[in-house]
């Protein structure tokens, strides 16, 4: 593949071609993108991560609740990906984390779980005029009450650059579709998940595939409660077998399946939880 500087948000938005659905919401459609994923590409800075809303608390002060929302800053834009499900919670822990609002470029919701979605109007209250990427089949009614917030929707089905590094997944179709992030470091890909509805082997997969680069990191909600050790064991392996080194599990894993990743990383078990930051080096 040959390098390419990747446009960043703004210019995205503004120049790709874009699709319209036949809500006439424009659509990310940036087919050339992954040209600028090589070898040796990623950021040339640490990226951090922090954790606003999760199952688990790792600062005290802040509050837990059935969620999850993290923003990550370093990359040519900020960006905030989820929301949490109670407005006040994600109001609450986002104020006491002494996080800007006004420098975040755009939001991405992985996909239409309220845990994922319900506090987008409390960040609307903080700013506004700003795209908020979605799945395309998220629900007419949600997309007209982004509008209403005054916030900008974008739709995605195929991978596209957010900014230099920065890209969404593109959609796993499921019965309830999803997209993630994915962040191109010179170590590999660092994917951030929401759920994982889909299966997070096979997106890791498809993902690996996709970008034509090994996945060196991966961490969020892997929706895995219900899975056994033996099934956990076989996920894992597959895990690894893609080149990941660092994992970190939360919200919807399930505790003991968060524990059995936490043995089998061992120092590359990654932690999260509210308040905490991950921070990520090139």
């Amino acid at each position: 593949m040959k390098t390419r500087e990747l446009p960043v948000l703004l210019t995205v938005l503004l120049l790709l071609p874009v699709t319209l659905c036949a809500q006439d919401y424009p659509y990310l459609n940036d087919p050339t993108c992954l040209e600028g994923v090589t070898a040796t590409s990623g950021i040339t800075e640490p990226v951090t991560v922090s954790v606003i809303y999760d199952n688990y608390v790792h600062t005290r002060g802040m509050t837990a609740d059935w969620g999850y929302s993290i923003l990550i800053e370093g990359p040519a834009k900020t960006v905030l990906f989820d929301t949490g499900t109670r407005p006040a919670i994600f109001k609450s822990n986002f104020g006491m984390m002494e996080l800007n609002a006004s420098g975040i470029d755009a939001v991405v919701l992985s996909h239409e779980h309220r845990d994922h979605t319900g506090g987008i109007s409390a960040f609307a209250e903080m700013k506004t005029g700003i795209p908020v990427i979605m799945p395309h089949d998220f629900q007419e009614t949600f997309i007209q009450s982004m509008a209403g917030l005054g916030l900008k929707p974008f739709m995605v089905r195929e991978p596209a650059a957010i900014c230099d590094h920065l890209y969404t997944s593109g959609v796993f179709d499921f019965p309830l579709s999803e997209q993630v992030l994915v962040l191109d470091t010179k170590k590999g890909l660092v994917v951030m998940t929401g759920c994982s509805h889909p299966g997070i082997v096979g997106m890791l997969r498809d993902i690996k595939s996709s970008f034509d680069k090994n996945i060196y990191m991966v961490f969020g909600g892997f929706h895995l409660m219900n899975k056994t050790d033996d099934e956990m064991n076989d996920i894992i392996a597959g895990m690894k077998s893609l080149g990941v080194v660092k994992c970190g599990a939360t919200h919807c894993t399930g505790e003991r399946q968060i524990n059995l990743i936490r043995e089998k990383f061992g120092d590359g078990f990654v932690e999260l939880g509210v308040g905490n930051t991950v921070i990520i080096n090139p």
